[in-house]
């Protein structure tokens, strides 16, 4: 029998999601290969963030290279070393710059995602208020000897918290922030449900008017907006290190979108405000903060459309001269996902085996000979070995572990030299022109 050990819940949730292409939220580390120097380089970002400072990483590599699985791999790290993180996806809906929501919907998705060690599958902006108010009145118990019950305390804790959120003032936005966390205080104070669900409201950037912030009694006239939502991503990461967490680590992924934006004025607005983003991480003007951006090679190289179109992000992240095919220097901005080699391929199937045995409960009987008879079967049925990606060899290993468990007559080479398989397509980036389709496969 297999040794590994994983809960029946992670390992469902594991397998369900690789079988359909889809990257796991739980139990990465049990199938998690290569890719060293890359986390080591996002680890030591979280040694500086943890320290007071900021780090901005993209991510680079072409779809199905394990971009995605990285920054969840990465975002279990963060939340294991007691950071806090929230993520999104980009979308046509989702941008970092637009004149209809586009931004303030990015900003949504990420606090809907705000997560921590304890509630890892998000919504932990509330759990965090709750901890901060905590704090303030188990301080306050300790240095005025009252307790909860008399008279004094609340005055005592209210006056503490004034002090706490007076040092956000002084902020870009920090005084309305620190109204609303007040109100929230308010609300916990007086048992007012309505209260507290407005200030939490308000900090996930939920109300699409000003009228509406006014009529919640909030004491506050602003909202969260496409051109604001950044300034309070600073604030929250400030707001969540004084309550003890290392920094917040914020991971957007598919900024392809980005580089999908057909408007020329509303794509280079989206790249100027990344632009500033940058510029407020590397330059100190955030604290305890990391941002990883990850997109294709299309989205950051292309001249006419990538970032490499707007010469201020290109003369920032364009690759050093003395870099190439397999040296890159990791302290630079960009980190770009190298193909993995057939050993660490074969060592992701061999662990995705034991799981597979541990999770149905069977002995597994798949040879060493066998794996890499499936790696040759798939290489030579779909071309050049650098177009097959990670995510492409896991759905179809997975595929044939599961047709060999539920048909136990079925024999592996019967299965993968049949004529009617057929490995999965490689998946391929829709915005690359046709000479450059005809360019890669010709090598």
């Amino acid at each position: 029998m297999a040794t590994v050990k994983i809960p029946k819940r992670m390992s469902s949730a594991l397998l369900n999601s690789l079988g359909a292409g889809v990257v796991p939220r739980v139990g990465l580390e049990y199938v998690a290969v290569g890719r060293k120097q890359e986390i080591s380089a996002l680890l030591q970002d979280f040694e500086n963030m943890a320290g007071g400072g900021a780090a901005f990483r993209f991510v680079i590599g072409r779809y199905g290279s394990g971009k995605s699985f990285l920054l969840q791999l990465i975002r279990n790290h963060a939340m294991d070393r007691d950071f806090v993180v929230a993520d999104a996806d980009l979308s046509p809906e989702r941008r970092l710059a637009g004149t209809d929501g586009h931004g303030r919907a990015t900003y949504r998705q990420l606090l809907r995602n705000l997560s921590t060690k304890t509630r890892p599958d998000g919504g932990a902006l509330a759990p965090i208020l709750e901890r901060w108010i905590s704090g303030i009145e188990t301080q306050v118990a300790k240095d005025t000897g009252l307790r909860p019950a008399d008279e004094q305390f609340a005055d005592a804790v209210e006056k503490k918290i004034t002090e706490v959120i007076g040092n956000m003032q002084g902020l870009v936005h920090g005084f309305d922030f620190a109204i609303v966390v007040s109100a929230y205080w308010r609300g916990y104070r007086q048992d007012n449900e309505d209260l507290k669900n407005a200030a939490l409201r308000w900090l996930r950037g939920e109300f699409n008017t000003k009228t509406e912030a006014r009529e919640a009694s909030l004491g506050v006239r602003i909202i969260i907006d496409d051109e604001s939502w950044h300034d309070y991503v600073k604030l929250m990461a400030g707001f969540v290190s004084s309550l003890g967490y290392k920094g917040l680590l914020v991971l957007i992924d598919e900024a392809v979108n980005l580089y999908k934006i057909t408007n020329t004025v509303s794509r280079q607005n989206n790249y100027e405000k990344l632009l500033a983003m940058f510029n407020d991480t590397m330059q100190g003007k955030a604290e305890h903060l990391g941002f990883v951006v990850a997109g294709t090679p299309q989205f950051l190289e292309d001249s006419n459309r990538g970032l490499y179109s707007y010469e201020a992000l290109r003369s920032r992240l364009a690759e050093s001269r003395f870099a190439r095919e397999g040296l890159q220097d990791t302290t630079g901005p960009v980190l770009r996902l190298q193909t993995l080699i057939p050993e660490e391929i074969f060592v992701l199937l061999t662990r995705l085996i034991e799981v597979h045995a541990v999770h149905y409960g069977y002995q597994p009987s798949m040879t060493t000979a066998q794996v890499q008879e499936f790696i040759q079967e798939v290489h030579s049925r779909l071309g050049a070995e650098a177009l097959i990606t990670p995510r492409e060899i896991v759905r179809d290993f997975m595929s044939v572990l599961n047709l060999l468990h539920q048909n136990p007559n079925l024999s592996f080479s019967g299965l993968i030299h049949g004529a009617d398989f057929k490995p999965t397509a490689s998946s391929r980036d829709p915005d690359v022109d046709e000479n450059e389709k005809l360019a890669e496969f010709s090598l």
